[in-house]
């Protein structure tokens, strides 16, 4: 079963040979970016590196590993003002968005590419099913974790297995859905974070994509423990603070239907050209025209031909296992 209601016929009408753009938040990660760079694979034709004002050489690191890599300082503090800021400079077909200190697997994006290919709209990592798992996650953190699944999925009526997790890939059109704040409002001047410049915004996507009625899906992922550093993640803190998105995001859904705001997926056309193309007047603030860069080379023309292979969709058929997935094709 899927997340959304929709059931489009525009499989075919979709680019086959995308164009992918990878998004990577940085906070003083000169030690994990060798690490994290090695493992991109080649059909990634964009990379967005969005630097929160690091005190190491994360950028001249960044820039001397990927030459063509694009810099973009971000605007306020905390991540998801540095992911807004990202997606806003992508040119790509698709977004992948993945962390810095190699807990997120980028051999992994043809999984995610894959799916979108087949269909979906956006596409979020799993380390609870669809044969993912986590070297990094704690007992009482998957509790908490279970426990703030089965609320959305009740709520939104959903079938997420891994809320909390921040690898998710989606087409670039399907950004304006996400409704992110503006990149361009100065930072509060108490220095609180704007609503959604936090860690909360891995679980507001989510749900706004659901809300929205976007086609969503799930892929298996392997989560490995921050190679180098110590994470920032606090788990009743934390814990707390996406239990409010939850609900903040409830009361938003229902605050838009009741003003009989019609879902984004509805304005959402197949364009003449390549991709998705929403239609202007459900989103008028495009936060992609936003993007601010310190260096963007020549991107690379050629892409991998990405192998066309059905994965399934988010609570659907019985789930296929990463592993078979990750050695190739099987015999049909």
């Amino acid at each position: 079963m899927e997340l959304s209601h929709l059931n489009p016929n525009t499989d075919s009408n979709r680019p086959q040979s995308p164009t992918v753009s990878v998004v990577i938040p940085t906070l003083n990660e000169e030690r994990n970016l060798p690490h994290v760079f090695a493992k991109l694979p080649a059909m990634i034709t964009e990379v967005i590196v969005v630097d929160g004002g690091s005190k190491d050489r994360t950028v001249e690191v960044a820039r001397r590993l990927r030459p063509d890599a694009v810099i973009v300082q971000q605007t306020r503090k905390g991540k998801g003002n540095a992911l807004a800021c990202g997606f806003a400079a992508c040119t790509g077909d698709i977004i992948v968005m993945i962390d810095a200190d190699g807990s997120t697997d980028p051999a992994e994006i043809p999984l995610f590419v894959n799916k979108l290919i087949n269909g979906d709209h956006f596409v979020k990592g799993s380390r609870f099913s669809h044969g993912g798992h986590s070297h990094d996650i704690t007992r009482l953190r998957k509790l908490g974790n279970d426990g703030l699944n089965l609320v959305v999925n009740v709520l939104f009526r959903t079938h997420f297995t891994d809320l909390c997790y921040g690898y998710n890939a989606f087409w670039r059109a399907v950004v304006p859905a996400l409704d992110l704040p503006d990149v361009k409002l100065p930072r509060p001047s108490d220095g609180r974070k704007l609503w959604g410049d936090g860690f909360e915004i891995e679980t507001m996507i989510n749900i706004r994509a659901v809300a929205e009625k976007l086609k969503v899906g799930e892929v298996g992922s392997t989560e490995h423990e921050r190679i180098h550093g110590e994470s920032n993640l606090n788990t009743f803190r934390d814990g707390f603070r996406v239990l409010r998105t939850i609900f903040s995001e409830y009361g938003r859904m229902r605050r838009r239907r009741g003003a009989g705001l019609r879902p984004f997926v509805e304005g959402l056309q197949v364009g003449p050209a390549r991709g998705l193309n929403p239609v202007p007047p459900r989103h008028a603030a495009d936060p992609r025209r936003d993007g601010g860069h310190l260096n963007r080379a020549r991107r690379t023309d050629d892409i991998n031909k990405i192998r066309a292979r059905e994965l399934d969709d988010l609570g659907g058929r019985p789930t296929q296992d990463i592993n078979k997935l990750r050695s190739g094709p099987s015999a049909d």
